[in-house]
């Protein structure tokens, strides 16, 4: 059977590829082949411990797409035979004329003794491996988290709910440190400790040890802790055996290469997602960056581009836009940290300022703004930006990322035009983007 379009994935890579696809060329058929019958929202993982209570509230609703005349297939994908435009699978073969790989990731497990243990578990996205997942946290009291990225804040903050006693471990100084400068991630780290959490920084695992199954890690320090269960929260890898067994080219990082149009080395063949090798947007180095968001972005500008280049539509590098929350505290960032900026070379200029988000900041669902921004020396152009406080955080940031992506500076910034009201903003007085743009160009101007 032939399709003009084959998607090898059913995440949101491909998913969005799909329905991009079907609306932008709505004469051409689709498939969407996916191994599972089921998929999860992967940000939504953490949540079904806590928050929603179950695997099956996290599931991912395929109706959109088959609404649109997308086909979707159960299969498992063996083999890609470039020269032929042709794939194999467990359900037979299928032809193409354009094919996308949204073959996802898979959990990174590092080579740490005793990882094979009963009850040590990573954070997969596959239904099944999750739902025992649930069980094991269900039935466990003392539970290790290995990894203070998101995954594990989220996850740690989720199953605290549950009456649990967690420890997260992070080898960095600081948690989220992909992300945020050490003072943001901190205030991550005092809200879980204020709820029980215990957080252990600049710390490593040397081995987990227990008969068949897990009763304990010991630390490179040589302190040893009990535990009922470990979850490695320790980042994911690229999903690229199907690739690389098809001869298509890799980046630097391991991962699919891909141009701005998001083509492989095959022109007939695109890759979108956690597969596929990110670039920075500044520096053009490789990222490791893995988003559901990114995987998005980057399936539209494939689904528009499979038949004909849109030059509007193109990748120019990942910002690599964040955001979480730990009881009550949302966090978000932007393009490039302070020290990231600082390692990479750039001469910059940090404004920062604080400010309730509503007007007067005695209304009873005010909560505080802290917002940074970083901004070149010269010329004063906004390399990134990160941001603390109640739940508009979430917009700020993706504001935030927008004037990164515009290429806007601090004088445009401070020149910026703005809606305010009281019950929804910060006051148009002290609107704290604003403020920290005007910190920024004070100290430009004195340099």
């Amino acid at each position: 059977m032939k399709y003009d379009v084959i998607v090898i994935g059913g995440g949101p890579a491909g998913l969005i590829t799909a329905a991009t696809a079907k609306k932008t060329y709505p004469n051409k058929s689709v498939l969407v082949i996916r191994k599972e019958s089921v998929g999860m929202i992967p940000c939504g993982i953490p949540y079904i411990f806590g928050t929603l209570g179950s695997v099956e509230k996290n599931v991912m609703s395929t109706k959109g797409v088959e609404s649109l005349g997308v086909e979707l297939l159960t299969a498992e994908v063996q083999e890609i035979v470039p020269g032929e435009r042709k794939i194999r699978t467990s359900q037979g073969e299928f032809n193409y004329e354009k094919l996308v790989l949204a073959t996802g990731s898979e959990p990174f497990v590092p080579n740490i003794p005793g990882k094979d243990l009963e009850g040590v578990y990573a954070v997969s996205k596959k239904a099944e491996y999750l739902s025992k997942l649930f069980e094991a946290v269900k039935k466990a009291e003392n539970i290790t988290i290995i990894g203070g990225g998101f995954i594990g804040v989220e996850i740690g903050d989720e199953i605290r709910k549950l009456g649990k006693r967690i420890t997260i471990i992070e080898m960095e100084d600081h948690l989220l440190p992909a992300a945020f400068d050490p003072e943001f991630g901190d205030m991550a780290r005092e809200k879980l400790e204020e709820h029980g959490v215990r957080v252990l920084t600049s710390t490593r695992v040397e081995s987990i040890y227990g008969n068949g199954k897990v009763s304990g890690l010991k630390l490179l320090n040589g302190t040893t802790l009990d535990t009922d269960l470990v979850i490695l929260a320790t980042g994911y890898e690229p999903n690229i055996s199907l690739a690389k067994a098809a001869g298509l080219r890799l980046g630097w990082g391991g991962a699919i290469w891909t141009d701005e149009y998001m083509r492989t080395s095959d022109e007939n063949i695109f890759a979108v997602g956690d597969c596929v090798e990110h670039r920075c947007f500044f520096t053009r180095r490789v990222s490791k960056l893995m988003l559901a968001s990114t995987a998005t972005f980057e399936a539209r500008i494939a689904g528009a581009n499979l038949f004909e280049l849109k030059v509007l539509r193109t990748n120019k590098g990942n910002l690599g836009i964040f955001s979480t929350a730990v009881e009550g505290l949302a966090l978000g960032a932007a393009g490039c940290n302070e020290k990231t900026c600082i390692k990479e070379g750039f001469d910059i200029v940090v404004g920062t300022a604080k400010a309730p988000d509503r007007h007067p900041g005695s209304i009873s669902d005010a909560t505080t703004l802290h917002v940074k921004l970083i901004f070149t020396s010269e010329g004063g152009i906004l390399l990134g930006g990160q941001v603390a406080g109640g739940k508009s955080v979430g917009e700020i940031i993706n504001t935030i990322g927008l004037a990164i992506q515009r290429g806007m500076t601090a004088v445009e910034l401070d020149t910026l035009q703005i809606g305010t009201h009281p019950l929804l903003t910060s006051a148009p007085t002290v609107y704290p983007m604003i403020l920290a743009a005007e910190d920024a160009l004070r100290k430009i101007r004195k340099g």
